[in-house]
């Protein structure tokens, strides 16, 4: 593990269109916003973030490949692929760091197909409903853990 190296921000799809899509579940912050909001409390901590969003399985798959003795921790919200991708999950373990999943919405209090992760069980910690505000908590446990 990269101790105190960057803590990697993943985001999966359809986080890129935060701001506009569905802002009465996921409010008006965009991604721009969430990845300020990261490197503000990185900074603050003496931490830095890298951070990565695709739209593609595959390519986040990839890019968690690529965390091993670089990144020292993983803050990632899997967007839909959180239901439904054995693939994410398993990637996930290569890395060996620790993992925080977030949820901008509470996914409990949403529709039934929601509650269910493949990523909570490997997870170090789980954020749900506290908006984007989950991606700087996120953030200040892996600093302190890492």
């Amino acid at each position: 593990m990269a101790a105190h190296g960057p803590i990697l921000v993943l985001n999966g799809p359809n986080l890129n269109m935060l701001g506009t899509r569905q802002p009465d579940v996921y409010g008006r912050d965009t991604l721009d916003d969430v990845l300020e909001l990261c490197s503000r409390t990185a900074a603050r901590l003496d931490r830095e973030v890298v951070a990565f969003q695709s739209n593609s399985e595959g390519e986040l798959i990839d890019r968690i490949h690529k965390v091993r003795g670089f990144e020292s921790g993983i803050v990632i919200n899997p967007g839909g692929l959180t239901h439904t991708s054995v693939a994410l999950r398993d990637a996930l373990v290569i890395p060996e760091v620790p993992i925080i999943e977030v949820h901008i919405s509470n996914v409990y209090a949403r529709e039934e197909f929601r509650h269910h992760s493949y990523v909570s069980p490997i997870a170090t910690a789980v954020i749900s409903g506290l908006g984007i505000h989950g991606y700087a908590a996120a953030i200040e446990h892996l600093a302190r853990i890492t």
